[in-house]
């Protein structure tokens, strides 16, 4: 394995903070992970050096902000293996990427027509989908969960039928950790000729993603999962479907002409990226993927799987926790709920340790239902966490569980 965590380490300045004279032990990486230095330092050198509108500029700070802006496009399409550079559209994130192909598919859906999504969404790929169907007068069906925290396989195949028009579904659960066998769902969809939108939030970082070889037809993904900024994010769509799929916002940069009576749409990818951009961190997102890119993939998973297996053995051990979700593929997020303890409080007590950890229904409100609790304290893993951090964490546990008994 060739992965030098310590050295990794080093690079993320937040890393050295202490709380409450604590060292940091960062583990809510499923809600966003830290930021490099590599990146924070893209971010300062824009607003220092080039900050600038793009594509319609006439002097040379536009130009190499066009240019950044565009080559960090294409560092998008290279590392999820997108055709084409013009099927990466810049979001604000993974929501506004499903909101876009939702609020599209509204104006699309008959009343015959029928979406399906799963029990373990987080809300962002059921509620848009909710909507676009009552809009429509469409039918939305749910695939169930296992006690494992799996998808039902053979409830999946059964829903699916001529009428499918859209099947949504996350790569990797939120609060679960679950990896979906993500090709293979995409493979049944195309059976009927449904159109597949999957939800590649917390996928993005946890293994190499080629749209291609998955075969779907939208992923969407949120920058500050893969150690970029905030409020950046990219929808990938086929050249076909996003060519003339209806717009999501009009507005400058978006048009080709205009009248006072009508106006028309410009080319991909900026018939969909209406107004100005987040330039300075799309600039940023680029360097952030960059720098994930260097790194070895294969050694990445291994240390994640390391860390996953040592969370799950100690949680095992620890009377009277029970974990939410065993599926047989898990990576990067475990959750768990103890007697007596409730998530919040869970998460105050060991916060005053150093510990950050998530606490409540993580977005998942009708999986947290079909578990049968109001919440749950989620540790989740990334490339700069350790065993000793595990160790550490389950560690405070015991005391909290003590406090709280």
């Amino acid at each position: 394995m060739s992965l030098d965590v310590a050295a990794i380490r080093e690079q993320f300045p937040i890393l050295k903070r202490e709380i409450d004279g604590k060292p940091l032990i960062y583990l809510d990486n499923a809600a966003t992970t830290q930021k490099p230095q590599c990146v924070i330092d893209a971010l300062v050198e824009y607003y220092s050096l080039y900050n600038s509108n793009v594509h319609r500029g006439a002097h040379r700070l536009a130009d190499e902000a066009t240019r950044k802006f565009e080559a960090a496009r294409d560092i998008i399409k290279d590392f999820i293996n997108a055709p084409a550079r013009e099927e990466v559209i810049w979001t604000s994130g993974t929501t506004e990427g499903i909101n876009m192909v939702a609020n599209g598919l509204s104006k699309l859906l008959k009343a015959t027509d029928e979406v399906i999504v799963t029990g373990m969404e987080h809300h962002a790929n059921i509620v848009t989908w909710q909507q676009a169907c009552k809009a429509a007068g469409a039918t939305l069906h749910t695939v169930p969960v296992t006690d494992k925290g799996e998808l039902d396989l053979e409830a999946y195949q059964a829903l699916l039928n001529d009428n499918t028009k859209l099947v949504a579904f996350p790569h990797v659960s939120n609060s679960l950790g679950t990896v979906n066998p993500v090709k293979w769902l995409t493979e049944q969809a195309k059976t009927v000729g449904a159109w597949v939108m999957i939800d590649g939030a917390q996928g993005i970082a946890h293994g190499d993603v080629d749209v291609q070889a998955i075969g779907c037809d939208f992923y969407a993904f949120s920058g500050h999962k893969i150690y970029g900024p905030m409020g950046i994010g990219a929808l990938w769509g086929k050249t076909e479907l996003l060519a003339d799929w209806p717009v999501w916002q009009t507005g400058g940069e978006m048009i080709a002409t205009v009248t006072l009576q009508d106006a028309t749409w410009n080319v991909l990818p900026y018939r969909l990226e209406a107004g100005t951009p987040n330039v300075g961190d799309a600039i940023a997102l680029g360097e952030a993927i960059r720098w994930f890119n260097a790194l070895d993939h294969a050694a990445v998973a291994e240390h994640e799987q390391a860390l996953m297996a040592r969370a799950t053995e100690l949680a095992k051990d620890f009377d009277g926790l029970r974990i939410i979700g065993e599926a047989e593929h898990k990576v990067g997020a475990l959750s768990f709920v103890f007697e007596g303890g409730h998530p919040a409080d869970i998460g105050f007590l060991l916060d005053r340790q150093g510990i950050a950890i998530r606490t409540g229904d993580h977005c998942a409100q009708p999986l947290m239902a079909r578990f049968g609790v109001p919440g749950t304290a989620r540790m989740s893993f990334s490339i700069y966490n350790t065993i000793e951090e595990v160790e550490l964490f389950f560690k405070a546990l015991k005391k909290v569980h003590m406090m709280l008994a």
